[in-house]
């Protein structure tokens, strides 16, 4: 007999049997379920199982947490259940049979940006390394910084932003290849369109606002001039680039003969893609990014941005358990390029330190339960690492009070945050690590903000739970 053959028997039949399956995969920690009915779930005997750390649905999917043992859970399962596993893109395309429109939009943006966040991770950590020896000033009574001192950190700085300026200044790239591969069209294509956006051949996004009009350089068709605008660190033209290239070359696939296609489809594709990027789209999506970034801005910095703030960090826990805590990636990255900065993000970090104290706080109430420990330890890591949705769906929204004293704490850590105007320079790097991606001048005051993230919520959990009564057992 396996280790997980009675869990397996029993979570078969509370999943709603073979014939409530639609498909079947996993990840590091959790097995991935798309179900004909997700109503016929029993979630509450679900976690009854001794091998089952928590479940939630979250983008149509029914997800149960295992554990490290996942992959041992997963195999017995399917053996006895004789559901044939699939791959987790098999699974989140059933899986959105069971979505909204809204949950759909969210579930695409989310997929587009998911393959940039390794490189956005890493640009994040380059950026907020070269903050630390290239803007502290720690050296001769806080005049000097590393690299004023040093030629090797100095030739450090100026090498790694070879990769920093690839990541961010050439995102459009990245966003254009990543929508042809989701949308299962030629990738070459997605990258040579991106690089037609960032062209050396084109003034610069950032040097845009410093050009007089008269001076920016234009393509002259005698009958017409567009001027040659670069888009930079542009997260919305990149998108509306990316799918008007993914349409033209799914029409022109369907309506042209196969003889031909391998010659007319690129090119007609291609060339359309850019001529409509650059004399319709990108001016647009310019123009709509910009307003958005401003309005977010002006919030941010308005009379009432105490209010803003305390609204976003009280609010983006149950956004993510939406999904459309998504969106504030690409709010994010206009910020970011609009403004040289964004205060989204940090508050972002305190509230995935947030939900790790709170799960620290009800393990300390039940510090003598060993079994939590294999649930709320890895939880609490993950958090304060940047990733949340562990500890919210295994522990905090499990117990409920947990979730609210965390988002309690953010909102609180938000508002300090927020009025002190701490911005980042850049997203990817969530939790306290995010303290590195945050600008020099305000990471003291982050610093003071991360404390107030892991002590609210901490100290809330643990007096809400004695008054519950929940002890340490």
């Amino acid at each position: 007999m396996g280790k997980f053959e009675k869990d397996s028997q029993a979570l078969l039949e509370l999943v709603g049997g073979k014939e409530n399956i639609a498909a079947l995969s996993h990840c590091m920690t959790r097995l991935r379920f798309a179900l004909v009915d997700p109503k016929k779930a029993n979630v509450a005997g679900i976690e009854k199982l001794s091998s089952v750390k928590g479940c939630f649905t979250q983008s149509g999917q029914f997800q149960v947490i295992i554990g490290n043992e996942v992959s041992q859970f997963y195999n017995e399962f399917t053996a006895y259940s004789g559901v044939d596993g699939s791959s987790k893109e098999s699974v989140k395309e059933v899986s959105k049979n069971n979505q909204t429109s809204l949950q759909r939009i969210m579930t695409n943006i989310a997929e587009i940006f998911a393959p940039l966040i390794p490189a956005i991770i890493t640009g994040g950590l380059i950026l907020g390394f070269r903050n630390i020896i290239g803007e502290l000033l720690l050296f001769n009574n806080g005049t000097q910084t590393l690299t004023d001192i040093s030629q090797f950190w100095a030739g450090i700085n100026s090498f790694l932003w070879l990769i920093g300026e690839a990541i961010f200044h050439f995102l459009p790239v990245g966003i254009t290849w990543s929508i042809t591969k989701k949308m299962n069209t030629s990738q070459i294509l997605g990258i040579v369109l991106g690089i037609t956006l960032v062209s050396p051949q084109l003034l610069n996004a950032y040097a845009v606002a410093g050009t007089p009009v008269g001076e920016i350089p234009v393509w002259d068709f005698g009958f017409a001039q567009v001027q040659m605008i670069g888009y930079q660190a542009q997260v919305l033209p990149a998108i509306l680039a990316g799918f008007t290239l993914v349409y033209l070359e799914r029409f022109f696939r369907k309506i042209c003969p196969s003889v031909i296609s391998m010659i007319v489809v690129p090119f007609c594709s291609l060339i359309l893609s850019v001529v409509i990027a650059h004399m319709v789209l990108g001016p647009i999506g310019w123009a709509i990014g910009s307003f958005i970034s401003s309005i977010v801005y002006a919030g941010l910095n308005s009379s009432f941005k105490v209010v803003f703030a305390a609204l976003f960090g009280f609010l983006y826990s149950p956004l993510v358990i939406t999904g459309l805590h998504h969106m504030s990636n690409a709010i994010d990255l206009q910020l970011i390029a609009d403004f040289g900065g964004t205060s989204l993000w940090p508050m972002i970090a305190l509230s995935n330190i947030a939900q790790g104290s709170a799960v620290l706080g009800y393990m300390f109430l039940k510090r003598k339960d060993q079994a939590l420990k294999e649930i709320t330890v890895p939880a609490a890591i993950s958090c304060y690492l940047g990733v949340t949705e562990p500890a919210m769906f295994g522990v905090n929204l499990k117990y409920v009070f947990p979730f609210f004293c965390a988002m309690v704490g953010s909102g609180i850590a938000a508002v300090v945050s927020v009025g002190f105007g701490v911005m980042a320079n850049s997203i990817g790097v969530g939790g306290l690590p995010g303290i590195l991606s945050i600008q020099p001048q305000s990471m003291p005051i982050f610093a003071l903000c991360m404390l107030i993230a892991i002590v609210v919520p901490f100290t809330l959990t643990y007096m809400v739970g004695k008054r519950k009564g929940i002890c340490n057992e």
